[in-house]
């Protein structure tokens, strides 16, 4: 009996279809298995390559470089607490302690460590775990608006770029991204209730609670102004003043404790401003918003030969380009406003309060909901293209901040 001859085309479409018929999380889970392999071959290409001069060592293992840089300082906050009094350094400024990490992660660490034998296996499983609802919380995200495809594509862009590291190592990052998701998508959904309990538990898991108020505030200016076309019922007025003050208190209630604490009302600012003496060892010891951008510009462009005035005409003419394309690029355009809005309000938010160096990368990654005008046209060249660009930036990253890690610009 003839064998029926399948052509690579038909089988090409059999296996389409059957991935279309896959349910959503069960795709997402392929996607985030197979970027979460290729991390960790990344990830021991690293160590293969790690040498006497690299933070880690020769040939560290797997599990060094998962708790390694800031997962040290989550795991002393985990078992040590927070200190009642802050230390300083020889000439009498607050050194880097504890205050600076949130206590949601560290916690929710400790206590899944208990049953898995340890804190590190705690916080890399949370890590693991909050990565994976992190993605199918952008594909819905971005669903509506982009549809099945383009939204699979950035949640690949997403689960495989230049900072999957985080996925997988003893950091914060992806509960804080899975809440925040979460978060933009209730808001999308104008489901405000949730919003009460996901704020307070987002705020005290890593900063950046009070970009979310602003977040807000803009929301609500933008329902008001369009409150002809899109009714504005009082009800959702009442929630929308209600959680961004709730936002407020919460962005600013780590500060009040860290006060109270300590006895000494600066603490946890002066904690942050002792990472940004390690650049600038002249740095002011009270934070000044703004200030970090502007030094840090000077500083580069410094570094780099150009001189102070270069880097600041960049940093306006970045600040430019980023409102215009928030604006008027039609691929952002497309991912809606509250997904612009949010990250106009990050963004603004790192600007203000952030001195930009290696760790610049990390904290962008609250802005990956635009991962998906990467992921609009529909040219499979154009998308595998950003793929292959994205994989190059992780290999780039971890090799720098693992494999080497040896000097101040070699930051997670």
């Amino acid at each position: 009996m003839a064998e029926r001859f399948v052509t690579p085309e038909a089988a090409a479409s059999g296996t389409l279809r059957g991935w279309a018929r896959l349910p959503v999380a069960a795709r997402i889970a392929l996607i985030y298995v197979v970027a979460r392999i290729v991390t960790t071959i990344f990830f021991l290409l690293a160590a293969g390559l790690s040498g006497p001069t690299s933070r880690f060592g020769v040939a560290p293992a797997l599990g060094q470089l998962a708790l390694g840089w800031d997962a040290q300082w989550y795991w002393l906050a985990a078992v040590s607490g927070y200190p009642s009094v802050l230390p300083v350094n020889a000439a009498g400024a607050v050194a880097e302690n504890a205050w600076a990490f949130l206590p949601v992660y560290p916690s929710l660490s400790a206590g899944l460590g208990a049953f898995l034998g340890s804190w590190g296996a705690g916080g890399v499983a949370i890590a693991l775990l909050s990565g994976y609802g992190a993605s199918l919380a952008l594909h819905t995200l971005l669903r509506d608006r982009l549809g099945d495809s383009a939204s699979t594509w950035a949640v690949v862009f997403f689960a495989a770029g230049p900072l999957a590291a985080m996925f997988q190592v003893g950091y914060a990052e992806s509960l804080f991204l899975l809440l925040l998701f979460v978060a933009l998508r209730c808001v999308q959904r104008r489901r405000w209730a949730w919003l009460y309990a996901l704020i307070p538990v987002m705020g005290f898991t890593r900063p950046g609670i009070l970009a979310f108020a602003l977040f807000l505030g803009l929301y609500g200016i933008h329902r008001f102004l369009r409150r002809r076309s899109e009714p504005l019922p009082r009800r959702e007025v009442m929630h929308i003043i209600a959680l961004g003050a709730v936002s407020v208190v919460v962005g600013f209630a780590w500060q009040v404790i860290a006060g109270l604490v300590t006895g000494d009302a600066g603490a946890y600012l002066a904690t942050e401003l002792a990472w940004r003496r390690n650049w600038i060892a002249d740095a002011s010891g009270h934070f000044v918003p703004l200030e970090g951008f502007v030094q840090a510009s000077a500083f580069w462009f410094t570094q780099w030969g150009l001189g102070a005035w270069a880097g600041y005409i960049a940093l306006v003419a970045l600040v430019v380009g980023i409102t215009l394309a928030l604006v008027f690029f039609r691929p952002v355009r497309r991912l809606g406003i509250e997904i612009r809005l949010w990250s106009a309000s990050y963004l603004v938010y790192l600007l203000l309060v952030f001195f930009p160096q290696s760790s610049i990368f990390r904290l962008l990654l609250p802005v990956s909901p635009l991962w998906g005008a990467f992921a609009v046209p529909r040219s499979t060249a154009w998308r595998l293209s950003v793929l292959a660009l994205v994989l190059l930036g992780q290999w780039w990253w971890i090799y720098n901040m693992y494999a080497l890690g040896n000097t101040y610009w070699q930051i997670p």
